[in-house]
């Protein structure tokens, strides 16, 4: 396993541009095709807003380089507004549909670790 970011980061909408750009850039450095970029961009952020809606003020993200990227994204410092809705169910699917390898970890309140991975062509 070779951890190319170890990343925390507010789990603010205003922050996740930037997350999205982090992603691109590490999927272009490991050699992911532009689909695979698009779809892992879209699961980070939708992973974050799952996050974020589950009570968690920040999150962990954490990049690794395994056959492609494998990206690992915790909730930390719960004790937010917990939101539950209809994004929250398609936020799962979206992630089950683009992700072969996806490990969900839940709480009370909602996912709290999520993993996944995509591999170079």
């Amino acid at each position: 396993m070779n951890a190319l970011i170890d990343l925390k980061v507010p789990l603010q909408s205003d922050l996740l541009t930037t997350v999205r750009l982090l992603t691109g850039g590490v999927c272009s450095l490991v050699g992911l095709g532009l689909e695979e970029s698009e779809d892992c961009k879209v699961c980070v952020t939708e992973s974050l807003l799952l996050l974020k809606h589950a009570g968690f003020l920040s999150a962990r993200l954490v990049f690794t380089h395994e056959k492609g990227v494998r990206v690992l994204i915790e909730g930390e410092e719960g004790g937010g507004e917990t939101v539950s809705s209809m994004e929250e169910e398609i936020s799962v699917a979206l992630l089950q549909a683009l992700v072969k390898d996806l490990s969900m970890q839940k709480t009370q309140t909602g996912a709290s670790r999520i993993t996944f991975g995509f591999e170079c062509d």
